[in-house]
């Protein structure tokens, strides 16, 4: 047991919160006195809880590798392809690349993700293998979900399903779906393959959807339609659905609507390039919106650093806000809104809840946002494991 003196919890006032077995413990006013003993001072920083990272992909990385000119294709069927050559042209093994990525994302903050591993008949089992190793190599650090990812579809691609249970026997808590008209060409059928099998495991459900207009729309309301039928409610998640932003929000708010009955959470990376589901619009819609880096120094793009303080920095920039109150949402869309879309009621400042923490050494939340300063520390179970931007005691 000991004491995290000298923080602003969000920026509010000094306090001292107590850590005890890795936990939140009690809470009083900064005392002033002497910092001695195990006691940690916070020197008056801002804590907030950790960061998470909804959605990556770390067994594609080439993190830590010499640079690999872009060479995908214009469209995602090309961009598959040229993945899977670069993959079984690697020599170094998932553990070095990942591991590598996986020390930076930490070093920054994040202390829970949910990483997606291909489902592919070509790579087999392996893949899903390794990152199982590299989570219990890191387990005392953080947490990390695993989705079995149908990469080069589901329907269409024999064998795919088969790999898809071995991954969910083998412990992958999430089954993931990837544009069930645009790469399966049959949506029913992927969507009802997808949701019998989180029915039969009692897993999770992540599709990745980026079919746009209004066949993504069509796509959105199937996904709620099954997601009613099987009773999955707070259990689904829809990544990217450019389709969102695309549309007139007066089309789009009904399905909204929808979502946010059935708290089936939504992630964006706030991208550059196409349009975004409207953050604020559906945040006062209700809908739990997160965000994700996805791909990371890989064969989709040689953007990408970890850091979701950055991510959120950059949903602000892209969503045109500026006020406090705007930045901080954008803030919680990178933490506390990635964690229940994940399921998880541990995280946060109250009493009981794990010591995931951020310490952050600006005035105010908006700030750091804004500014993403490198000097920060991260707590995971009430222990630091990384200031500076640098984990402690690398692994790899």
């Amino acid at each position: 047991m000991f004491w995290l003196r000298n923080v602003r919890p969000y920026g509010g006032e000094n306090v001292d919160l107590q850590i005890v077995d890795g936990r939140i413990g009690e809470r009083r006013p900064a005392s002033g006195s002497p910092v001695v003993g195990l006691d940690l001072d916070g020197q008056g920083q801002i804590l907030v809880p950790s960061l998470v990272e909804s959605h990556i992909h770390l067994d594609k990385t080439l993190w830590g590798q010499p640079w690999r000119p872009h060479s995908a294709g214009p469209n995602l069927k090309a961009r598959i392809a040229n993945e899977r050559q670069i993959l079984r042209e690697l020599k170094s093994p998932i553990a070095e690349r990942a591991g590598a990525l996986l020390e930076q994302c930490i070093a920054r903050g994040s202390l829970l993700l949910r990483c997606h591993v291909d489902a592919d008949p070509e790579l087999g089992i392996e893949h899903v293998q390794a990152m199982l190793e590299l989570r219990q190599h890191y387990a005392d650090l953080v947490d990390i979900e695993f989705v079995t990812f149908p990469q080069v579809g589901l329907v269409n691609r024999p064998g795919v399903e088969d790999l898809m249970r071995e991954a969910l026997a083998l412990g992958v808590e999430v089954v993931g779906g990837l544009d069930p008209c645009g790469i399966d060409n049959d949506p029913i059928a992927h969507l009802t393959t997808l949701f019998e099998l989180a029915s039969q495991f009692d897993r999770g459900i992540d599709i990745h959807l980026h079919d746009g207009g209004e066949l993504g729309l069509w796509q959105i309301a199937r996904i709620v339609d099954f997601t009613e039928r099987y009773q999955r409610q707070g259990r689904v998640m829809i990544s990217h659905a450019f389709c969102l932003g695309m549309k007139d929000w007066s089309q789009v708010q009904p399905l909204a609507e929808r979502l946010a009955a059935n708290r089936i959470s939504l992630m964006t990376t706030a991208p550059s390039d196409i349009a975004y589901p409207p953050f604020n619009e559906l945040r006062s819609a209700g809908v739990n919106v997160c965000l994700g880096s996805d791909g990371i120094r890989d064969a989709w793009t040689p953007m990408g650093n970890g850091d979701m303080l950055e991510r959120a920095m950059l949903l602000a920039l892209r969503c045109g806000m500026r006020t406090d109150p705007e930045i901080c949402a954008a803030f919680d869309a990178a933490s506390t809104n990635g964690a229940r879309a994940l399921g998880r009621s541990d995280h946060g400042l109250a009493t009981g809840q794990t010591a995931n923490l951020l310490l952050l050494p600006t005035e105010t939340l908006s700030e750091a946002v804004v500014s993403r300063p490198l000097a920060r520390t991260v707590i995971s179970r009430g222990n630091v494991v990384a200031k500076n931007g640098s984990l402690l005691h690398s692994r790899l």
